[in-house]
This record gives structure tokens, C-alpha cells and sequence, in this order.
């Protein structure tokens, strides 16, 4: 442990964004040359670690094909260890930290352990995964706002979340960590007659190997199934999904076809609302 008068045992927790390294902000990049230990999740990209500087500590601490390199319990502990050995944390996790990414969580952890801390915003995978092919989180005439959910409870349950929003047609779902549950949630929605719902899976948003179906609630989990896709993923249901641009090999025909009668009704309604 280090003794100087100077030596102040930090934790700043950073959004790793959603995938591509260019959409990390300029703060977490300053953050991260200063840090002297990085924490890193399997969601932050391993080319944001050049942020680094030469001498920094560099830990894996995330999951990967199942593989858990420390419980959340452990990487609590390490982050106070750490700390108190070299001084600043960072703690770089996938997205934003603070929407499913237990980022309050662990500085909470850190504060009752005497450990300074902040936090530092990232964009979240859960609105710029879907983005980065053309599928809003909104959008005029078609969704009168948007929820983020996780498929699970920390029990493994279904979502009670999910119900309300199978119920909610003009509202957009976005989905995360729900591939495992796809084919139960699309049941779901079908049985509150959201069968005929858009719907879309994007994998890896944001970086080269993206790759995403696009069907109804109907079919998404087949064609998902089908096209091999799997996490990291997002699930989007609305009727955003229809302005989604996918190669026309993985455009579904169900949403595909209309498209271009259902541009000309929106451009419509977008003269007069």
C-alpha cells in the first residue's frame, strides 16, 4: 500500500460504449491514461487498453463462452485491493455502465470500502447497436416512446417488465440479455396479439462483424435461430423496426416487402404532425 500524502485509493467506473473503439468519449479516454489499473469486461473492446498508459496494470475480469474470470463479489474486492495497492481504478465496462452493467453497484461497494469514486457515461449498446443500422429507438408516427429492458430477473425469471410492454404496442422494447429467452418472449408478445409486431436481433452493433435479422415477433426467433446469431445481441420489437438497413440478404420479406408504401404513409404523416 502506498504511503505518500498524495496517494488517494479511486475507483472511476467508464463506459466502454457499445462496441466500436471511436464511440468512446473523450473523457473515458482521459480517464483511461490516467488510470494506474484497468478492469476491463469481454464488452469493452481490447483496443481501447492503447488509451492506457505504459505501465498501467491491465485485468481481464470479465466473461467470455461462459468462462467467469472473477464473481462480481471478487471483482468488488479486487477493485478495493487494487486501489489501496496503486491508486486509481478504472473500471471499464461494456455500453454504459449504469443501465444493466452494475456499475452504481460496485462503487457503492468501493465508497463503503473508503475508495473516492466517479463515473463517467458511455454509450449504451441499447439504443446505438439497433442505430447503427438504421433502427431508431423512436421515431416520429411510429413509437410514442421507448423502454430498455433485461429478459431476466437476477433469480432467472422471466421479466414481469415484459408483460407491460407486450401490452404496449405504440411504445418501442428493446431487449438485452434476452437471446437465451427469445423464443419465450416472443410467445409472449403473440399471446397479447403482438404477433405481427416488427421485430429485430442485431449482433455486435456498432462493429464490422454487426450481423441482424429482421422479421415479426412471429418469426424472430427462428430466423435468429436460423442465422446463427447469438450474444452479444440486442432484441428490438416495434414498429421502429421497419425503417431498419440490412443487407438485402438478411432483410426479412415479411417487413421488407411493404416497405416502400409504408415510406410514402410516413412521409405522409410527417408533413402534417
Amino acid at each position: 500500500m502506498a504511503t505518500s500524502p498524495l496517494f488517494v485509493p479511486r475507483l472511476t467506473v467508464v463506459g466502454a460504449g457499445p462496441g466500436d473503439p471511436e464511440l468512446l468519449t473523450l473523457k473515458g479516454a482521459r480517464v483511461l491514461a490516467a488510470a494506474d489499473v484497468v478492469l476491463y469486461d469481454a464488452l469493452a473492446n481490447d483496443d481501447l487498453l492503447a488509451h492506457a498508459r505504459p505501465g498501467a496494470h491491465l485485468l481481464f475480469v470479465g466473461k467470455r463462452r461462459g468462462a467467469m474470470a472473477y464473481t462480481q463479489l471478487g471483482i468488488n474486492e479486487l477493485i478495493v485491493q487494487q486501489a489501496f495497492r496503486h491508486g486509481h481504478v478504472v473500471r471499464l465496462k461494456g455500453g454504459d455502465p449504469f443501465i444493466f452493467g452494475r456499475g452504481r453497484e460496485e462503487m457503492l461497494y468501493a465508497e463503503a470500502h473508503g475508495l473516492a469514486t466517479e463515473y463517467v457515461p458511455g454509450i449504451s449498446s441499447a439504443v446505438a447497436a439497433a442505430g447503427s443500422l438504421g433502427i431508431p429507438a423512436t421515431h416520429r408516427g411510429l413509437s410514442e416512446g421507448f423502454r430498455v429492458l433485461t429478459a431476466t430477473t437476477a433469480d432467472e425469471q422471466l421479466s414481469g417488465a415484459l408483460l407491460e410492454a407486450a401490452q404496449s404496442p405504440r411504445t418501442t422494447t428493446i431487449i438485452l440479455m434476452g437471446m437465451s429467452r427469445l423464443a419465450e418472449i416472443a410467445a409472449l408478445f403473440s399471446r397479447y396479439g403482438g404477433a405481427d409486431v416488427p421485430a429485430a436481433v442485431v449482433q455486435n452493433g456498432t462493429l464490422p462483424t454487426a450481423r441482424a435479422v429482421a422479421g415479426t415477433v412471429a418469426t424472430i426467433a427462428e430466423r435468429a435461430r436460423r442465422a446463427g446469431l447469438g450474444a452479444p445481441a440486442v432484441i428490438v420489437l416495434g414498429e421502429v423496426v421497419r425503417l431498419a438497413k440490412l443487407p438485402a440478404q438478411e432483410a426479412a420479406a415479411d417487413t421488407g416487402a411493404a416497405l416502400p408504401g409504408f415510406l410514402y404513409e410516413l412521409l405522409s404523416y410527417a408533413k402534417v404532425a
